[in-house]
């Protein structure tokens, strides 16, 4: 592993060098999950938690229109207690006016430091559309945190397929889920900030994968609400108009190189995969149906490159489900089938059923005044040979999985998501996208900042985070090749120590 600490007057040589560099980040305090619901009991998510401490105005069991929490309850080690915040729907109408939304927060401390003083974080999880995980105790990442701040998760459940059958047309799906980006998640955040914070003082935001987008919107148009900002494969590009072809374009080689990664691990699942793949296209409507009522095509079963070839124990989890693909032969002659559980494992690991908002709005999170158009389903048109699985599987050749893509046939072939797929194309022609970022302000930036970049990111491409990094002022890289996009979960506390230590003197600047 070679590591690379990259102080800001090191970055423009950093962009040109081709050396693999070590990240790692972590987050400190009491934190809430925020997961919005409207009081007509229609929900929006926003994925992030957020860090609450004792100081506040109110008091277990007061109510007020903006803000209710408990009491305390507790898991192993930790201590717990829920908030919620009714938060305007739409920032630009006048707060009074506005529909209001209720914001979940879960609060969470180490056991004895309940009504100890302790610094503010905001958690904001990946995604866009996945909640941040339930804490049962105190490990890992949470652990370090809870030693030195009080931190939040818990309870941020995204839309689901259930609640957004609510609304009776196209039109109004779209016309809700355009607020669920990261300039509104920001609002919400600044208005909890001043609610909850005394004197309405900063804190520090963690951002993890789009979380670390948000964070970097944050900076541009709320930086006086910020201490400090910790980012963890989570640098976006800042560009004007639609940067999703540019990411695309970027993307498509690491996938690869994952792709042949994996099959040098298990080079006996190119012919289980290669099979499976011309089982599929022979059938009858070119694949089989789910157990959901969808159907598994060539190209639905790339997808599972998505989980399985960016995260830590991605490759082992994706073998692991293709060791049972086939139903044993219990009768003699009795026909191929493909075993009912990997059907069932295939459609738990998209988790669209669960998690729909992860489609409908993934483009969007790279839109600036243009529409996407379905821009990884264009881009790679440009590199269609290299991932058509059929001609893959009939030629010999390893079947490549693709990543982080949403495309259109999704809303076909993905039972979940069929009711959603005139909603989703009117977002991917949406043109009159807000602005997420001001450049002016990245390049003046003077809140301290700490990212931990990691040089094989399958979704957060490493060229593109470090053209993002040259324009962020002050901003200080760890480099890596040690952790894959999921090392704030996978390192334990390492990544959380590491960034913290850079903003704290216990790290070299050189």
């Amino acid at each position: 592993m070679f590591a690379l600490y990259a102080p800001p007057s090191l970055m423009s040589s950093l962009l040109h060098r081709s050396c693999a560099i070590s990240s790692s980040t972590q987050s400190f305090v009491h934190t809430l999950n925020l997961t919005k619901h409207f009081f007509s009991h229609s929900c929006r998510s926003l994925l992030c938690t957020v860090a609450v401490m004792n100081g506040s105005n109110s008091t277990a069991g007061d109510s007020t229109s903006e803000h209710v929490f408990g009491n305390w309850y507790t898991v192993p080690e930790l201590r717990l207690r829920d908030h919620r915040f009714a938060v305007p729907m739409d920032y630009s109408l006048d707060l009074h006016s506005s529909p209001k939304i209720s914001v979940f927060a879960r609060e969470v401390v180490a056991v004895g430091k309940e009504e100890k003083t302790l610094p503010y974080l905001l958690y904001l999880q990946g995604g866009p559309g996945f909640e941040c995980p339930r804490p049962t105790e105190s490990s890992g990442w949470i652990h370090k945190a809870c030693e030195e701040f009080r931190r939040g998760t818990g309870l941020s459940t995204p839309l689901t397929v259930s609640s957004m059958s609510q609304f009776k047309s196209a039109d109004e799906i779209a016309d809700y889920l355009k607020h669920f980006r990261a300039d509104n998640i920001v609002n919400d955040a600044e208005f909890i900030r001043a609610r909850l914070v005394p004197d309405a003082g900063p804190w520090t935001v963690l951002g993890q994968s789009y979380g670390g987008f948000c964070a970097v919107t944050y900076l541009s148009f709320a930086p006086q609400g910020l201490k400090q900002v910790l980012l963890t494969g989570g640098i976006p590009p800042i560009g004007d108009g639609c940067t999703a072809d540019s990411v695309y374009r970027a993307c498509f080689e690491q996938i690869i190189h994952q792709n042949d990664k994996y099959y040098k691990r298990y080079p006996q699942d190119i012919k289980l995969v290669q099979e499976l793949v011309s089982y599929l296209a022979d059938k009858e409507g070119g694949g089989v149906m789910l157990p959901s009522g969808g159907i598994l095509t060539p190209r639905g079963l790339q997808t599972l490159g998505l989980s399985g070839l960016g995260s830590g124990s991605g490759f082992e989890r994706l073998h692991y489900m293709f060791e049972r693909i086939w139903d044993p032969t219990l009768v003699p002659g009795a026909p191929k089938k493909i075993n009912y559980n990997f059907l069932s494992s295939f459609e738990k690991w998209l988790g669209f059923d669960t998690n729909p908002l992860y489609a409908i709005m993934h483009e969007s999170i790279y839109c600036q005044g243009a529409p996407s158009r379905w821009s990884a389903n264009r881009i790679m048109a440009e590199c269609e040979s290299k991932f058509d699985a059929i001609k893959a599987a009939r030629e010999g050749h390893p079947v490549l999985f693709t990543g982080e893509m949403i495309f259109p046939w999704m809303f076909d072939e993905i039972h979940a998501l069929k009711q959603f797929k005139d909603a989703a194309h009117k977002l991917a022609e949406k043109k009159d996208w807000p602005r997420l970022y001001d450049v002016k302000v990245l390049n003046s930036n003077k809140v301290p900042v700490a990212a931990a970049v990691y040089y094989e990111d399958m979704y957060v491409n490493f060229k593109v985070a470090m053209e993002t990094a040259s324009q962020i002022g002050g901003i200080r890289l760890w480099i890596t090749n040690e952790f894959m996009h999921s090392g704030l979960r996978d390192g334990g506390s390492q990544v959380l120590d590491h960034l913290l230590g850079m903003l704290n003197g216990k790290k070299p600047l050189f």
